[in-house]
Parts: structure tokens; C-alpha cells; sequence
């Protein structure tokens, strides 16, 4: 027990210069208020607290994200036509192909849905490389900061993993039809400059992005609501912060 509470000062105190003296206190009053009542609440429980808490994130944000309209209809996170060829979608509206423009958003954001039943693993995959020194500053952290880390650490990773998901899928529902159909459409046009913007990167891009986004949200639950603690690892860990 000893050792334990020794280590555990050491994390503290390695936190030293990122926290107030309020949260310093506060981490000291949660470890031993844990240790005085038997509960042992080790570092391996906080990691492990911690990977839990990301994944029942990740499992709820993938599962809400993938379903119909999980991005379609969701402002939050619904991915628009690019902004980077903006020119293109007022161009084709002046025309009178706003139909085309507003088919291509809707499967755009079905192909998001659909590759974002495949992001579960992958972000799993990813949460495993969590250390203990990340799982403390975590846990005293913003309403997000799990996320944040590991938007941080695994985005370039993550974007290598599930851009040829997004691909799939954006074949699979024929946006990446519609996309070279519209561009074409545009292109054709007299006195306008040719583009041809990458579809792939910006739909992985924008689908990774709202999957943190749902994962954020997630996370505050938990942080926020003892209801949405649903083992006792999480109950004990972030209740030591209550």
C-alpha cells in the first residue's frame, strides 16, 4: 500500500506545473480518500479507467455516427461540399443544378456513415498506446481532454487507416460518381478555371472529425453524469474527481 501511495505522488506531483493548487489538492484528496477507504485506486486502475471511458466513447460515438443520417442530419458533424471549391457548388446553383449539388452532400455524408462502422476498431487500436503519465494529465484535464490526446497522438495514423475505408464507402453509395459527374459539369463551363480537388482526403478528413467531435461529447457524459459510469472501474475513477 505504501509503494502504491508513493507512485501515485509521484504522477502527482509530476503535474505540478500544469495544475493550480486547487487541483493539486483536490488530486491529493481524491487518491487518499480512495486508499483510506480500501478502495485502491492504483494507476493501473486509472488507465485503465481511462481507455474505458475512450472506448465506451468511441463504441457510442461510431455506432450513433454510422447510423442513417447519423451525419446527414446531424448539424454538429454533417460534412458540407467543400469549402475549398465553394465556387463550384454557387456556379452550378446559378445554373440551375442545385439538385445535383444537394444529391452529391447526401451521399457524401452516407459514405461517412457507412465507413464509420468500420472506425470502431481502428480507434480502439489506437487508445492501447495510452501511458500513465498520459492517463493522469488526462484525468485532470478539460471536459475533453482524452479526446484531444488522442486526436493528438493518432490523427496521422488514424487518417493512413481509414482513408481507404472512406473510399470504399464513398464508391460503395456512388458519391465519388456524383463528385466527377458535378466537377465535370463544372469544368465544361466557358471562362471558369479547371479544378479537381481531392474528394477522398477531404471526406476523411471531415468524417474523422466528427467522430472525435461525437467522442467529446461522450467523454463529458461521463465526466459529468455518475449515470453514464456504467462499470465500477469508471465509477471509482472519475469519481475520485466529483
Amino acid at each position: 500500500m505504501k509503494k502504491i501511495y508513493f507512485l501515485m505522488c509521484l504522477f502527482a506531483l509530476a503535474l505540478i506545473t500544469a495544475c493550480t493548487t486547487a487541483q493539486i489538492n483536490k488530486t491529493m484528496g481524491g487518491i487518499n480518500d480512495a486508499l483510506g477507504s480500501g478502495g485502491g485506486l492504483t494507476t493501473e486502475q486509472v488507465v485503465t479507467g481511462l481507455k474505458e471511458a475512450l472506448i465506451k466513447g468511441i463504441s457510442n460515438g461510431s455506432a450513433e455516427a454510422s447510423r442513417v443520417d447519423g451525419y446527414f442530419k446531424n448539424p454538429e458533424i454533417k460534412i458540407p461540399f467543400p469549402p475549398d471549391v465553394q465556387k463550384v457548388e454557387t456556379k452550378l446553383r446559378q445554373i440551375g443544378l442545385g439538385g445535383e449539388v444537394d444529391k452529391f452532400v447526401m451521399q457524401l455524408n452516407r459514405g461517412a456513415e457507412d465507413a464509420a462502422k468500420e472506425a470502431k476498431p481502428i480507434f480502439i487500436s489506437a487508445i492501447k498506446s495510452m501511458t500513465i503519465q498520459d492517463a493522469w494529465s488526462i484525468l485532470k484535464g478539460e471536459d475533453d481532454a482524452a479526446t484531444q490526446y488522442l486526436k493528438r497522438v493518432t490523427s496521422s495514423q488514424l487518417k493512413e487507416k481509414f482513408k481507404p475505408v472512406i473510399k470504399n464507402s464513398l464508391d460503395k453509395v456512388n458519391a465519388t460518381k456524383y463528385y466527377s459527374s458535378i466537377i465535370t459539369s463544372y469544368n465544361k463551363i466557358p471562362l471558369v478555371e479547371d479544378v479537381n480537388p481531392d474528394l477522398d482526403d477531404y471526406a476523411t478528413d471531415k468524417a474523422i472529425e466528427g467522430l472525435f467531435t461525437l467522442v467529446a461529447d461522450e467523454e463529458k457524459k461521463i465526466r459529468e453524469d455518475p449515470v453514464a459510469r456504467t462499470s465500477e472501474i469508471l465509477k471509482k475513477v472519475f469519481a475520485a474527481q466529483d
